[in-house]
């Protein structure tokens, strides 16, 4: 068992606090997010699926941009470039597979 509220918050990037634990395959990122934070273009080997829990992302995956919020699902493909914008403050669950060891 996991208690996320024990876990150490990092800001890995400006306005992006996450609290990280892993499974034997995946990483869990819990992320608050604040109005106007990104994440820069990147890829990596992992897919990776975002849940938003409360406020409004903006997501790009491979120069498509969809809008997230609460009750929709993005998944990214393995490799695929992708970046976020924060539209509002609000809360995401991120998972990724393969484990992300840079993030232990």
């Amino acid at each position: 068992m996991i208690n996320i509220s024990e876990l150490e918050v990092v800001e890995r990037l400006p306005g992006w606090r996450g609290r990280y634990f892993h499974s034997a395959e995946m990483t869990f990122a819990h992320y608050e997010f604040a109005r106007g934070g990104s994440i820069h273009e990147h890829s990596h080997a992992q897919e990776e699926v975002y849940q938003v829990i409360e406020g409004e992302l903006r997501i790009t995956i491979a120069d498509v941009v969809s809008t997230l919020r609460p009750g929709t699902i993005a998944i990214v493909p393995a490799k695929a470039r992708h970046s976020v914008e924060a539209l509002s403050d609000g809360r995401v669950l991120i998972v990724e597979c393969p484990r992300r060891p840079e993030f232990e």
